[in-house]
């Protein structure tokens, strides 16, 4: 059966009946049987601990949006034998057969105490001086408070807050009281600002202030309505009654209150705040709500301790006038723009703390009237602001909004921005993209930003490492990489991985470290802006790697400008923690509200202070959207599975790729077989001057041989024609190589050539950005003579059999018989004859690779022909 462990009392009165809603902070989408557990800690006396105590029916779950919690609704409480159990943090499971309903009715003793540990329960008369326990649900101190205060009482209260609705619950008696001497235990109304740097554990200040119109937990109370007219008669009572002193140290002072009286002296503790909750009218967030009553004379130590506090004038200030003041302000009337300010006032006033000259943009560089800012929409001009403070309070920030609000634009007015104020700027982005931000930044017809004058450099993430060469019209052996004063990544999700590679030399260094190394730490302040639309994969520490780029890998150095209380390496590290455990959750209880309570505030904290990230629907929702018109409705995506051809007989994907598995592809690694005794000519040669710094020519092959036996997956995923092509240009290198080992007693000087493994066409976006990429190309040249080229030849073979046989299989699938593009012909002539949007028979087509578009069109333009339509 499923169980639940809950704190005492609150399990032992839902087993008594008096308690019949459990709160939680997380839903479940269980209904039904539920064991009622009582939890070890804390150990109430008279109530047992660590015991099952009864069977409940849990029949719904009701979100409290007010509290912000879930009420579980039990019914149908049975009782059963108390037995222990070992309680977990959420659900868990017991034994059916440990759960045994009594013939007779439970007695409470049996519900008081096991039999190794009997409780007497006695009933005696309260003597003078011992201690009366009050647990706010039998007894509440409100009704204590009642009997103890008396005409003439003096009050004396120690506590966090002041709460209007706490005195509207004691206003009968208070009335009569001769005074009330209140002291804030912390710094509350005072003249003297709060240092900015201190952490307060406890209550902050703003929250302690505002809890004299109410707590967070007399939300209710409020919402009837009835503010105006307690604060009237507070405000009163206290001009008349009451002085209010605050503390105006760090120092800690302990909460209780004091009633004097001609009868008695009585000190109630702890007692935290003068709330609804502390007097036991409302329901806080405490587990258990326990105060004690000590009358004299165990209450003297608190009496002399209240007025040795009340007459230390250097550390307490009198701030009555204050909260008579703040008071009033509820029940004064206000002009509606007064009240309009004062709400943004209370909605904005924590980021208040934030504004700053030195983070905001600075206007009187005229940034906003170059041609970039007017021509973005409201909000990318938000965005724009938003990034400057970034980078100018954390130094770097991730823009992840959903493709097609314009990220490119954003950051452009981002550049001319500090372009405006003499900076440097430069763009690193993938190569095939580097047309687009080459546009904006040359004297061309179609840039629309021509009169901006952009000046910032456009290299690519494949160029970072490089000492030499040609890149995008710069000399790269001449470049000073470390003079950027901003750096624009483009794409940044390509950097997730971080800076560690495992290699058989050790660990080496790629491009990400020597970002990290010679742009960014190297040389003047860098910040660091990056885009992408997708900057989490599949774990927090992708997103990690990249901030890191900004706090240039010393988390310190952002720790200390974010409100947390953990350092970042813990926040992406419980995140993580966190995830993992809820992925191994049941489905019914797996949702997203779950997780998002499950994570810490300060991740979230992280994620405000340093990323920008906005879906279509956010936009929809905060921003006015007639400039930009209405979005397109997205229809739900079309999965198709197709077989890969429908001739019998014929191979299938899963043949191969238990064919492809058996590739050794040891053509790309002919240094693999070069006898020990060369070893060294061959390191001079392709080898490296540092140690584990840069690709040694062993590993270069690795990387080579890693991205060619995931190619072949790909090219086959994308289609069979460039499938075909790939294994021909594959076995065409393996034919070569072993014609010219066995040529090799008739040639002088044969040597093996490495280079232009493969057609660059032949690799996505993603393959040309990696770094085993960088390492196709490069010129290399093994002989023979230096070879065991023997064993590398019965590899190659055992190679060019697998790919004979995969080439003749795949040769047969031609394109009447090739499902997939037979499917693609289907869809798109019944998008021609059904069109989504009247009249509109527009279809586009996206692959990654070259060659399977150009097979694309070639089929694709017979059918359109077909239908009188053009295609491009």
């Amino acid at each position: 059966m499923k169980a639940i462990s809950i704190k005492n009392p609150y399990a032992t009165q839902i087993l008594r009946g008096s308690k019949n809603i459990e709160y939680r902070s997380w839903d479940t989408r269980h209904r039904g049987e539920l064991l009622i557990c009582s939890s070890a800690n804390p150990k109430v006396p008279g109530m047992l601990s660590g015991y099952a105590l009864c069977v409940a029916n849990l029949d719904s779950t009701v979100y409290n949006q007010s509290e912000d919690v879930y009420e579980w609704h039990l019914t149908n409480v049975r009782r059963i034998k108390a037995f222990p159990v070992k309680g977990k943090l959420n659900f868990f499971n017991v034994d059916d057969a440990l759960i045994r309903y009594p013939d007779e009715q439970v007695t409470n003793e049996e519900i008081q105490s096991p039999a190794s540990e009997p409780t007497a329960q006695i009933t005696m008369p309260q003597m003078p001086g011992m201690p009366k326990m009050i647990d706010n649900i039998n007894l509440r101190v409100r009704d204590d408070l009642e009997e103890t205060i008396t005409k003439k009482s003096k009050l004396r209260i120690a506590a966090a807050c002041f709460s209007i609705y706490a005195y509207g619950e004691l206003k009968k008696s208070l009335s009569g009281i001769e005074d009330l001497h209140f002291i804030f235990t912390s710094p509350t109304f005072t003249t003297e600002k709060a240092e900015k740097s201190k952490r307060e554990f406890y209550i902050p200040r703003m929250t302690r202030e505002k809890n004299l119109y109410g707590s967070e937990f007399e939300i209710r109370l409020r919402n009837e309505l009835t503010q105006r007219a307690i604060a009237k008669e507070c405000a009163e009572w206290i001009k008349q009654k009451a002085i209010f002193k605050s503390n105006t140290t760090s120092q800690v002072v302990p909460g209780f209150l004091n009633v004097l009286s001609d009868n008695d002296q009585y000190t109630y503790m702890p007692f935290n705040e003068f709330t609804t909750v502390d007097l036991g009218c409302e329901r806080g967030n405490y587990a258990y709500n326990f105060t004690q009553r000590l009358s004299y004379p165990m209450s003297k130590s608190y009496i002399d301790l209240f007025e040795q506090l009340w007459n230390d004038k250097q550390n307490f200030q009198d701030v009555t006038d204050q909260v008579i003041e703040n008071i009033t302000a509820v029940y004064n009337e206000n002009s509606p723009e007064f009240v309009y300010f004062i709400t943004l006032y209370n909605i904005f006033n924590e980021f208040l703390e934030d504004v700053s000259e030195d983070t905001l943009p600075n206007e009187a560089t005229g940034f906003k009237d170059s041609k970039v800012w007017n021509m973005l929409f409201n909000f990318q001009r938000d965005a724009a602001l938003a990034i400057i403070n970034k980078l100018e309070k954390y130094n770097g920030c991730i823009l992840a909004d959903s493709v097609g609000l314009g990220k490119t634009f954003t950051a452009l007015a981002v550049i001319k921005y500090y372009e405006s104020r003499n900076k440097s700027v430069l763009v690193l982005c993938p190569k095939k993209l580097s047309n687009n931000w080459n546009t904006y930044r040359d004297n061309y017809i179609n840039n629309p930003l021509a009169e901006d004058r952009l000046n910032y450099k456009v290299l690519y993430h494949t160029d970072i490492g490089r000492t030499h060469g040609m890149s995008n019209g710069t000399d790269l052996s001449r470049l000073r990489w470390d003079t950027y004063d901003l750096v624009v990544i483009d794409e940044s999700h390509n950097f997730r991985n971080g800076g560690k590679l495992d290699s058989e030399d050790g660990e080496k260094e790629n491009r990400y470290t020597t970002l990290l190394k010679q742009v960014i730490r190297k040389g003047v302040k860098t910040k660091v802006l990056m885009l992408s639309a997708t900057p989490v994969n599949t774990r927090f520490n992708d997103l990690k790697n990249q901030l890191q780029l900004a706090y240039e890998g010393d988390s310190s150095l952002l720790d200390s400008k974010l409100k947390t209380t953990h350092t970042i390496d813990d926040n992406f590290r419980n995140a993580q923690k966190a995830f993992n455990t809820w992925s191994k959750w049941e489905p019914c209880d797996r949702t997203t509200d779950n997780l998002l309570r499950m994570l810490d505030f300060d991740f979230f904290e992280v994620l405000d202070s340093v990323t920008i990230a906005r879906s279509r629907k956010h936009i929809e929702k905060y921003y006015d959207t007639t400039s930009i018109g209405k979005f397109p409705e997205r229809l739900v995506p079309k999965s198709h599975t197709p077989h890969l051809t429908d001739l019998k007989d014929a191979i299938s994907y899963n043949e191969i790729f238990e064919q492809l598995t058996k590739l050794n592809l040891d053509i790309y690694r002919p240094s693999h077989y070069i006898l020990p005794s060369r070893m060294e000519k061959y390191a001079e040669l392709y080898g490296d001057n540092k140690v584990n710094v840069g690709f040694t020519q062993a590993s270069r092959e690795l990387g080579i041989r890693r991205l060619m036996a995931i190619n072949l997956m790909k090219r086959m995923e994308s289609s069979v024609y460039s499938f075909n092509l790939t294994l021909r240009r594959i076995k065409e290198l393996i034919d070569t190589t072993i014609e010219s080992i066995d040529d090799y007693e008739n040639t002088v000087g044969a040597t093996v050539n490495l280079t232009d493994i493969s057609d660059v066409d032949e690799y996505d976006l993603d393959d040309q950005n990696s770094d085993d990429f960088a390492s196709i190309g490069k010129k290399v040249q093994i002989d023979l003579a230096d070879m065991d080229r023997l064993s590398w030849r019965g590899e190659l073979a055992k190679d060019q059999e697998i790919l004979e046989l995969l080439t003749i299989m795949v040769d047969d699938i031609t394109p009447e018989h090739d499902s997939k593009l037979q499917e693609l012909l289907e869809d798109l002539s019944n998008k021609v004859e059904h069109p989504i949007n009247e009249g509109n028979k527009k279809v586009i087509i996206f692959t990654a690779f070259a060659d399977t578009a150009m097979y694309l069109y070639d089929n694709v333009l017979f059918t359109f022909l077909i239908m009188s339509l053009r295609s491009c």
